[in-house]
């Protein structure tokens, strides 16, 4: 089997032996058996014992994130990728070293996945056996040591101007502009979005309320040209459907749908990576270069860390210049 199968044998013969032996002996055995055991295969035959007890105890982490307010989002993709490690790995959690998962994400890596994929499993795995080591669940933890997962930073350009008056010109039906300027305008996730009614709009104020990532919910904000927009989207439609946003059929309009529609627009518009989420990197970038203050920006977007939002934000090179003219 792999080489967990044998660190699992060589730490269970140590620990039954461990009360009968002095401290050398000890290590003259395990040096031994890591010299003895390369040349043989080691299986693991408990795997039905310890398949229960990881989906008892990742059910309990599971509810614990799901009482604290993370999405279920959030929550079934830590469910996607513990489940994933423990099948490469099915050994019990209460033995499980840093070497099994430094086996794990090195395997992982070595498939293709890219460094901050293996950052986030990294994450995952820090929160999920932190849990365990503080319920007293397991003797220690195995990622105390697990060093974070260095990633080189991807350079994420907001839209230009030009690029949204491209986009508004590709659109074929004023929903599409309406889209388009809603996004720009309130940095809303595409979820956010889709679960809009019309009764949410204030058109008054020129806002509406929105629930976020943990059921939070925040205020977020419409220019005139959003406005006016989506004010004239809504009285083209002929449709009874309270939805915000709908799709054909006169559906509500899914994230999926979203995302499809406006692959297109980039593409008729000529405009590369055209996605839901670089509306919000868009929106940050341009509240920053007019002065609004971090913190602010980081209540719009329903970010709970700033720097969560400054990752959002693009510096420019000749905005860095400007700047080092006016204050040098």
């Amino acid at each position: 089997m792999s080489i967990q199968g044998k660190q699992l044998l060589v730490k269970e013969l140590i620990e039954a032996l461990s009360p009968k032996l002095t401290m050398t002996d000890i290590n003259i055995v395990t040096n031994t058996l890591n010299d003895i055991l390369p040349d043989y295969d080691v299986e693991v035959t408990r795997t039905d014992e310890f398949q229960n007890d990881f989906e008892q105890l990742l059910k309990a982490f599971l509810d614990t994130k799901r009482i604290e307010g993370r999405s279920e989002k959030t929550i079934e993709r830590y469910r996607y990728i513990l489940t994933k490690f423990h099948k490469a790995e099915p050994f019990p959690l209460q033995k499980m070293t840093i070497f099994s998962i430094r086996h794990y994400l090195g395997s992982e890596k070595e498939r293709g996945i890219s460094d901050r994929t293996l950052r986030g499993y990294r994450d995952i795995f820090q929160s999920f056996f932190g849990w365990l080591y503080r319920e007293g669940l397991i003797p220690s933890n195995p990622c105390g040591n697990l060093n974070p997962i260095k990633c080189r930073r991807e350079v994420r350009v907001p839209y230009s101007e030009v690029d949204i008056e491209r986009l508004k010109e590709a659109c074929s039906c004023q929903r599409d502009k309406a889209i388009i300027t809603f996004l720009l305008a309130t940095g809303c996730r595409i979820s956010e979005v889709c679960n809009l009614d019309k009764q949410d709009i204030d058109f008054a104020s020129m806002q509406c309320t929105v629930l976020g990532k943990g059921n939070k919910e925040r205020t977020v904000y419409l220019d005139g040209i959003a406005t006016m927009q989506l004010k004239q989207y809504l009285t083209s439609r002929k449709d009874f459907n309270n939805a915000l946003f709908v799709g054909k059929g006169s559906e509500r309009l899914q994230p999926g749908g979203v995302r499809k529609r406006l692959n297109e627009l980039g593409k008729k518009a000529g405009v590369e990576n055209v996605h839901p989420h670089r509306f919000r990197r868009t929106l940050a970038t341009n509240l920053i270069n007019h002065g609004m203050p971090i913190q602010e920006v980081a209540s719009i977007l329903g970010h709970d860390n700033i720097n969560t939002t400054m990752t959002y934000v693009y510096v420019s090179s000749e905005n860095v210049k400007n700047a080092y003219r006016k204050f040098a």
